[in-house]
């Protein structure tokens, strides 16, 4: 779906408009009125394929018109996102049966949690169980955990996260910071690609920067692929299941752990077995990309656009609970991510009065917490020419804590964004947060990742939420404010994560308006953003 011809049409009228950045000012009141409607229990957390989905999408596409954005050639705000979704259901099992005689069941939710992306309503098999390290092959850093070895048919069993620095070699898999390599989205696909029978990953709350709840809650809902046809098993082994699986075969985890550190690590035969009995509930479910656009003014660059995205979903409402339970059963996602939806659409309603030199799409992806699925359709399918795209600047779970003395803006170094950004931020009159190693993969769990992967300089901007450590300095109370966002981690993914009336919300219109500045400075600029030479993605040709 391409937005060109309308966009240089719509823009012609606009082109006697002068740029005004400074006078583009977002406001508290109908960003703190979105999200605490888009967080209400009536949208049902904004669940992909479900009722609160399809509201959500209502919502917005609603709102973009109220306001002014250009819909998409077809005269549509939607973009169609196909994908099959895929629910467990009860009676499925896997059982272990280690090299000694020993069987094993872990409880699903506290031991396992596994389910299937192979699109078939019934799977089973009995399968060897593989050790694979980091289940990771990387040319440009010397390493193969997989040495050759076919594993066809066979379940691999790996570690979450990538091989650690040494005091040789400190910067290895860039030190301490996460790869991509790390995340549980690439060693699914590494099986997937070498014909495996499935991946089950070793959680540890430091290695996955997150707890058992996150993944045990992920398979317990309904779950999606954009291309079925993956692994027959995938899923999550909880750390005491894994060490009482390898120790009824006669091995001791750590080991196999401090083995996996080598680059001359072989995978390892766990003489154990898993007899797996799936049965799931499949269903073809199409969602929607919700788009807008401000045409640009400049007859030269208005061909080209910067992006603004942040993600519509959460995790929905778990169907599976009685209707006469009175448990909460919503995950409302309010800072994730009904925050970042709330901001965009506060920034695009300034955007409209005050257009840009370039264009500026305003894009909120479906299904992110499924895989970043719909930024991934976009990027397959863009909505404008990703060789005409400057940037993507992301929202996602925004600062709720009060305003700053500085902004996070952790991945702009990787291109020209990172001098835009401190230009922008000094005429806010903020800091530039300090780089950290990115030791939660944080640039490999957002939207911004797939237009990365595209060759489009991009990152999530501003990560207060999940810095409450302090390297990020308030205007008022420091303590406290750290506090508030420290004790947002334990409602990540949780039905706690709701709207409160009487946050503070001055720090998220502060984050915005940052973020629109600085989508501004790149939509104004001479020449589009780019990477610096020698990182990873400027190879790519988008």
């Amino acid at each position: 779906m391409r937005l060109t011809s309308l966009a240089i049409a719509a823009g012609l009228s606009l082109a006697a408009h002068t740029v005004h950045a400074q006078q583009a000012t977002v406001r508290e009141a109908p960003l703190r009125a979105h999200l605490s409607f888009l967080a209400d229990d009536l949208l049902e957390g904004r669940g992909t394929g479900q009722r609160g989905g399809d509201l959500a999408v209502r919502y917005l596409e609603t709102q973009a018109a109220l306001m002014g954005l250009k819909p998409l050639a077809d005269g549509s705000y939607r973009q169609p996102v196909r994908f099959q979704g895929t629910k467990l259901l009860p009676g499925s099992s896997v059982a272990f049966h280690a090299g000694s005689g020993t069987r094993l069941t872990p409880l699903p939710g506290q031991g396992i949690v596994y389910g299937t992306g192979s699109g078939k309503a019934s799977v089973s098999f009995e399968a060897p169980l593989l050790f694979v390290g980091y289940g990771v092959k990387a040319e440009e850093e010397n390493w193969d955990d997989y040495k050759g070895v076919d594993v066809k048919g066979k379940i691999l069993v790996m570690m979450v996260n990538d091989p650690q620095p040494t005091a040789e070699e400190p910067n290895r898999f860039a030190g301490k910071a996460y790869t991509y390599y790390g995340r549980w989205l690439y060693k699914f696909e590494e099986a997937v690609r070498r014909g495996a029978a499935g991946a089950l990953l070793i959680h540890t709350t430091p290695s996955a920067s997150y707890p058992w709840t996150v993944p045990a809650n992920g398979f317990s809902h309904e779950r999606f692929h954009l291309n079925p046809g993956g692994n027959n098993i995938e899923g999550w082994l909880h750390e005491d299941t894994a060490r009482d699986l390898v120790g009824a075969s006669g091995f001791d985890l750590d080991e196999l752990r401090r083995r996996a550190e080598r680059r001359d690590f072989q995978p390892v035969d766990l003489k154990a077995t898993a007899k797996v009995e799936l049965r799931s509930v499949i269903r073809q479910v199409e969602q929607f990309n919700v788009a807008g656009i401000v045409p640009g003014t400049d007859p030269k660059l208005k061909e080209q656009a910067v992006v603004y995205s942040a993600h519509w979903d959460h995790l929905g409402i778990d169907e599976g609970v009685k209707r006469d339970d009175k448990t909460d059963h919503t995950y409302n996602g309010a800072i994730d991510n009904a925050s970042g939806v709330a901001a965009l659409l506060a920034m695009a309603a300034e955007a409209v009065k005050h257009p840009a030199k370039r264009t500026q799409v305003f894009l909120w992806p479906a299904a992110e917490e499924q895989g970043l699925l719909g930024s991934a359709a976009y990027v397959a399918n863009p909505a404008w020419p990703l060789n005409k795209t400057s940037a993507d600047l992301n929202l996602d779970s925004m600062n709720f804590a009060g305003r700053t003395k500085d902004i996070g803006v952790a991945g702009a170094e990787r291109s020209s964004l990172y001098e835009t950004a401190g230009q922008v931020a000094r005429k806010m009159g903020l800091k530039l947060a300090p780089l950290i190693p990115d030791l939660s993969g944080a640039y490999f769990r957002a939207d911004h990742f797939n237009f990365a992967k595209a060759g489009i300089p991009a990152f999530n901007v501003g990560s207060a939420v999940f810095s409450g450590d302090g390297h990020f300095e308030f205007e008022k109370n420091q303590q406290a404010s750290s506090e508030r966002l420290v004790s947002f981690k334990k409602d990540y993914h949780q039905v706690t994560d709701e709207y409160r009336a009487d946050w503070d919300l001055s720090g998220m219109v502060q984050q915005a308006q940052f973020t629109l500045n600085l989508g501004y400075a790149v939509a104004n600029a001479p020449a589009m953003a780019s990477f610096r030479k020698g990182d990873a993605f400027a190879k790519v040709k988008r």
